[in-house]
């Protein structure tokens, strides 16, 4: 009898196209959450999980029967403390969800012409405030989405310049007493509410806006701009950590080199907005 090789009919091509759909999907959500966590304090938690785990594993292997035993009793616990851990997380990814918004990445593309006339624009009124002694807190959205801070204020849309930034933060304007957010090219919204750094580390002399500043760059990959009312002196704080004493020229680097970053991104699929 003649050996006949299987033919393509003989496969369900089918079935391939569902767990071929089924693996994208499964890999675009680890994607997903691996690009949400970062650069805030879940990314710790992490670590500390994966040590517990690896530590109850070694203790099994080496015969550690009383630590292991501890160990997995905490693993226990962890399964009632980690949503409880994660409370604020969890709740802004399920309102995500509901607003359609959990695949959208809020950061807009922006030409170098565009990039090198908004960095201009807040470079400007960012050093005319800090002349002045002018207190400002600026954030700079990048790929981590703000968007619930952002609905802590009165939304703008408007377009940049540095003569509109500074007559935001005016002492006793409507809207000087919050935080200027920035989405792309456009100012989003200004008179937001920020979450404050609980960093123990911080020293005394760092007012609210630090630490708002402080807090914002912990949770997300934001970089925000200070001008202290008191001094004059300015700051940018990233990834949860605080730069002082710039001048124009430190500023202005730190500016061009994160709006380039951002611009060398590409679109992808991942990229839907809402």
């Amino acid at each position: 009898m003649l050996f006949r090789l299987p033919t393509v009919s003989s496969f369900n091509i089918m079935d391939m196209l569902i767990e071929t759909i089924d693996i994208l999907v499964v890999a675009a959500l680890i994607y997903k959450l691996f690009v949400w966590i970062k650069g805030t304090r879940a990314v710790q938690l992490i670590k500390g999980l994966a040590v517990l785990l690896v530590a109850t594993t070694v203790s099994n292997w080496l015969g550690l029967y009383t630590i292991n035993w501890v160990l997995k009793n905490i693993q226990g616990m962890l399964i009632v403390a980690i949503p409880v851990v994660f409370q604020p997380e969890l709740r802004r990814a399920l309102e995500r969800l509901g607003r359609g918004r959990f695949f959208a990445r809020p950061i807009v593309f922006l030409g170098e012409e565009d990039a090198a006339r908004i960095v201009g624009d807040i470079v400007r009124a960012v050093m005319v405030m800090a002349k002045n002694k002018t207190g400002a807190l600026i954030v700079i959205e990048r790929e981590t989405g703000v968007n619930d801070y952002i609905e802590t204020g009165v939304k703008l849309d408007s377009m940049i310049s540095g003569e509109f930034l500074i007559n935001i933060f005016v002492p006793n304007s409507p809207l000087h007493d919050g935080a200027v957010i920035i989405r792309g090219d456009r100012v989003a919204a200004a008179g937001c509410f920020l979450p404050l750094s609980e960093n123990p580390d911080l020293t005394q002399e760092l007012g609210t806006r630090h630490r708002a500043a402080m807090g914002i760059t912990e949770i997300s990959d934001a970089i925000a701009i200070v001008a202290s009312e008191e001094t004059g002196i300015v700051s940018v704080a990233r990834e949860g950590s605080l730069t002082r004493y710039l001048d124009e020229r430190m500023l202005r680097e730190v500016l061009e080199e994160s709006l380039t970053q951002k611009t060398m991104h590409q679109p992808s699929f991942l990229n839907w907005r809402s």
